[in-house]
């Protein structure tokens, strides 16, 4: 699928739930493949289109003083929706109180993390009604129905979506309606939504996006992480790695910053915000993208704070300077740094496919999708208990898959071929696989190569074990099933 990296963008409502549990508070209640790097939360309601504006931050000058100012950059609200058009025109600032604000919890930010700022940075207040034009329109202007379809198309051989899923449509409903706030290291800008107040929700996200721009300028998201679209593209499922680490480390600090500089009055601005949440567009969401969209944030947090135990945010920092390449590294942070995966490689089928067929995909599928494959599917009917269906692919060696399209007869074939750590890795899996495919799709048959063949509504689905690695084929009926697989296993 295409594989998109979106600006940092926060998942408030898991955070402050963490930090609010870790003090023992009880309320309410976080890259798929083109766009698994997208997170959202709900902003709250605020009055129509408030025109405030960002300030320029600078460095202070080595003995400590400010610098001269520079000009302010100001966004309006017609201006908002072009940010690489920073708009030099004269404009009312943020409010002082609440650059104030601002101004303290970066030098907070600073004192807990341990990192000192490298650059400056343009910030800014947007109203939801301007910021979700502006997310809607700066991610999703060049994401064409085309490509849309071809993910659906993609995900649902995986059993993750229906064929016919809009995705456009769910994400500009999710980015409208739940965006927090936002870092964009390709403008250098840091947005939160808000109104002329700035409490405790705005404070807790103003911490969490400080932070990345703290770790943009001392580690280079683009150049230094490789966390950038063409990157992206060659290998998502190394981003979303990335990604749970800059989000991880977020979320630590955010934490960190709310149990040692929060106020009374912000956590109860903070209590109220959350039992006035309409979670409805992401609780309806496909099951799978509920899970993935808060991966960076939970299981990245996990991966994170067990570095910080083992040495301090001195250790966070050596995993930014050797990040990790895979969700298995993610999930078993233990596997960090010498596990990495093994090298897979597929044949090029289109000589053996004919005329009329294209690749649309080619890339990595991970041991987090393949666990979502087997527990969060689209059909509730055939998904595995969660404990099973983490166990089946905490085994994930290493994989690659494809997916090829006809876009003339509509046909489609996909293989995913994956190696496991041992021989027993292999079979659980092969094994947890079988039950899924015998619910998703009814009993299985024997395929002429003596593989597991079942039936399904696009074609037919074959599996099988070849020397220690598994491979799963969809093709639209057996015979070119057979033959793919003839040519995988050469």
């Amino acid at each position: 699928m295409q594989s998109r990296r979106i600006p940092i963008i926060l998942i408030i409502v898991v955070l402050i739930i963490a930090c609010l549990c870790t003090v023992g508070i009880g309320v309410l209640g976080y890259s798929f493949f083109s766009i698994r790097d997208a997170v959202v939360t709900t902003a709250p309601e605020f009055p129509e289109a408030i025109p405030v504006q960002p300030s320029t931050t600078s460095l202070p000058d080595d003995e400590g003083s400010p610098p001269d100012p520079e000009p302010t950059a100001v966004t309006t609200p017609e201006d908002a929706l072009k940010p690489t058009e920073q708009s030099q025109v004269t404009g009312e600032n943020i409010p002082p109180e609440v650059a104030a604000s601002m101004d303290t919890i970066q030098e907070q930010v600073i004192t807990i993390r341990g990192l000192e700022p490298e650059g400056s940075f343009t910030r800014a207040i947007f109203s939801p009604e301007n910021l979700r034009e502006r997310v809607v329109n700066d991610f999703f202007s060049d994401y064409t129905p085309e490509e849309a379809a071809d993910d659906a198309l993609i995900l649902s051989f995986f059993g993750l979506l229906e064929p016919d899923f809009d995705l456009i449509a769910l994400y500009i409903e999710l980015f409208s309606e739940q965006v927090a706030g936002f870092y964009d290291d390709e403008t250098r800008e840091m947005v939160v939504v808000g109104s002329e107040s700035f409490g405790g929700p705005e404070k807790l996200t103003y911490a969490h996006e400080y932070n990345h721009a703290l770790q943009d300028q001392n580690f280079n998201f683009n150049d230094g992480l490789m966390y950038n679209d063409d990157a992206c593209e060659v290998d998502s499922e190394r981003c979303a790695a990335v990604q749970a680490l800059i989000e991880g480390d977020a979320t630590l600090l955010e934490i960190q910053w709310f149990l040692e500089y929060a106020t009374d009055t912000d956590l109860e601005q903070i209590v109220a915000y959350y039992n006035s949440l309409d979670l409805t567009v992401l609780d309806n969401a496909p099951a799978f993208l509920q899970e993935d969209f808060v991966f960076p944030y939970d299981e990245g947090y996990l991966f994170v704070e067990y570095l910080f135990n083992a040495g301090g945010w001195a250790a966070v920092d050596a995993a930014f300077a050797d990040p990790p390449v895979s969700t298995e590294q993610i999930l078993h942070p233990e596997k960090y740094p010498n596990d990495a995966p093994a090298p897979v490689s597929l044949p090029d089928l289109l000589p053996i496919l004919g005329s009329g067929w294209e690749l649309i995909d080619d890339n990595v599928m991970g041991e987090w999708y393949t666990y979502l494959i087997l527990a969060h599917g689209t059909d509730p009917g055939a998904r595995l208990p969660d404990d099973q269906a983490a166990a089946a692919a905490a085994g994930w060696g290493g994989d690659r898959y494809v997916v090829y399209h006809n876009r003339v007869s509509g046909e489609t074939v996909m293989v995913l071929k994956a190696t496991w750590d041992t021989p027993e890795d292999t079979v659980e899996f092969a094994a947890a696989f079988s039950l899924y495919a015998d619910d998703r799709f009814g009993p299985s048959s024997a395929a002429p190569s003596g593989t597991a063949l079942w039936e399904a509504d696009a074609g037919v689905h074959l599996f099988t074990e070849t020397g220690g690695a598994t491979i799963w084929v969809a093709a639209p009926d057996p015979t070119v099933a057979e033959v793919v697989l003839a040519a995988i296993d050469e």
